[in-house]
């Protein structure tokens, strides 16, 4: 099983920080999956306007063919200005909506604010569930004060609810092994 384990920003590191730990999880647990992350500020975007897939650059093909062949994700996001990274966003535009299709997605968010965690509910499990995605039930939104100056989570129940994520993901992956990731529809 392939994890590709997505930071979905280009500036900051606290969303890579709280993705580490989670990888940290799952592979400690022995599992023996793939575990692949990938930062997006390792890539040169390119806003995703409608051409064919052909004329986008070399990192943006690049980028969708991760997508593609990845068994299932650890997502992580910060939360700008109670969105999700318009360059997130923008990633998900170039995929396929078969690319994601039941595969087992895990959630983990970071902001300024206690408040912006809805902007998981309301922007992007809608975005996953467009996708047909397996989204766990457990996502977990960090806030700054969650956080020492060097990016370590210092909070326990963080720390524990990241665990008890890294557990609920690995049922879904195991689930998914065995349902069929092809569309009945061909749209």
């Amino acid at each position: 099983m392939k994890v590709l384990f997505v930071d979905g920003t280009i500036i900051g590191s606290k969303t890579g920080a709280v993705l580490e730990t989670v990888r940290s999880y799952i592979d400690g647990t022995g599992c023996g999956y793939e575990l692949e992350l990938i930062r997006f500020a390792d890539y040169d975007h390119q806003f995703v306007d409608g051409r064919p897939f052909d004329q986008y650059n070399d990192d943006m093909k690049k980028l969708v063919r991760k997508f593609e062949e990845a068994d299932a994700y650890i997502i992580a996001t910060p939360i700008f200005q109670g969105s999700i990274p318009g360059v997130l966003k923008n990633a998900f535009d170039m995929l396929h909506p078969h690319a994601m299709r039941y595969k087992p997605v895990s959630i983990v968010a970071n902001g300024g604010t206690f408040q912006h965690h809805l902007v998981v509910e309301n922007q992007l499990k809608p975005i996953l569930d467009y996708f047909r995605c397996m989204v766990t039930p457990n996502y977990v939104y960090t806030h700054t004060s969650h956080f020492d100056n060097e990016n370590n989570i210092i909070d326990v129940d963080v720390q524990e609810r990241l665990q008890e994520l890294a557990r609920v993901f690995i049922q879904y992956a195991e689930m998914s092994r065995h349902l069929s990731k092809d569309a009945l529809d061909q749209d």
